[in-house]
C-alpha cells in the first residue's frame, strides 16, 4: 500500500479549522475535510501558509468552476483523444483519475498519474502547460502526487525531461 503520510501537529489542524470557520460565508467541509486540511499543512508547513493556501485555492475553485468541470460533457469529449481517466488503482493503491474531484480521499491520499508518450512528438511538447500543470498540482491538490509514470517515451524526450525535471 502506499507510505503513510507525515503527521500534522494536532494543534495546527484544529487552529486552521477554526480559521477556516471564521470566514464568513464559508462552509469548509465544501472542498476540505481533515484529509485535505492535514495535505495543506504537511505541505505548506505553518497553519498561516496553509490558510492563504487555501483561502486562495477555495477562490481559485469557484472562479475556475472546477466543480462543473467533471459534467462538461463538450470539454470531456474535445479532450477525450488527448486525455483519459482510468478508474482503476496502482499497484500502492493510490487512485488514477482526475484532480477536479473533491479530494476527500480518506484511505489514500495521493494520486497516480500516467503520460503515455507513444504518439509524442517534439511539436505536442507544450512547456508552458506542463508548468503550469506542476504549479496547479503544488498549490491547488499538495501532497496529491505519489507518482508520476512516462510510459512509451521516444529517445529524443531525455531532452525536453533535462529542462522539465527542475521544475
Amino acid at each position: 500500500m502506499a507510505e503513510e503520510p507525515k503527521p500534522v501537529n494536532e494543534e495546527d489542524l484544529k487552529l486552521l479549522k477554526e480559521r477556516m470557520n471564521i470566514i464568513a460565508g464559508a462552509d469548509p467541509s465544501q472542498y476540505h475535510n481533515d484529509f485535505s486540511l492535514r495535505r495543506y499543512l504537511r505541505a505548506f508547513k505553518t497553519v498561516d501558509s496553509s490558510f492563504q493556501a487555501l483561502i486562495k485555492t477555495n477562490k481559485w475553485r469557484v472562479e475556475y468552476g472546477v466543480a462543473e468541470l467533471e459534467n462538461d460533457k463538450e470539454l470531456i469529449e474535445k479532450y477525450s483523444d488527448r486525455a483519459r481517466v482510468l478508474r482503476h488503482r496502482d499497484i500502492h493503491g493510490r487512485p488514477i483519475e482526475e484532480a477536479s474531484k473533491k479530494c476527500f480521499e480518506e484511505v489514500v491520499d495521493n494520486l497516480c498519474i500516467v503520460f503515455d508518450l507513444n504518439s509524442f512528438t517534439l511539436s505536442c511538447m507544450d512547456y508552458q502547460v506542463l508548468k503550469n500543470l506542476i504549479w496547479l498540482l503544488s498549490r491547488h491538490y499538495p501532497e496529491r502526487l505519489g507518482v508520476c509514470l512516462i510510459i512509451n517515451a521516444p529517445a529524443f524526450f531525455s531532452g525536453c525531461w533535462a529542462v522539465i525535471k527542475g521544475w
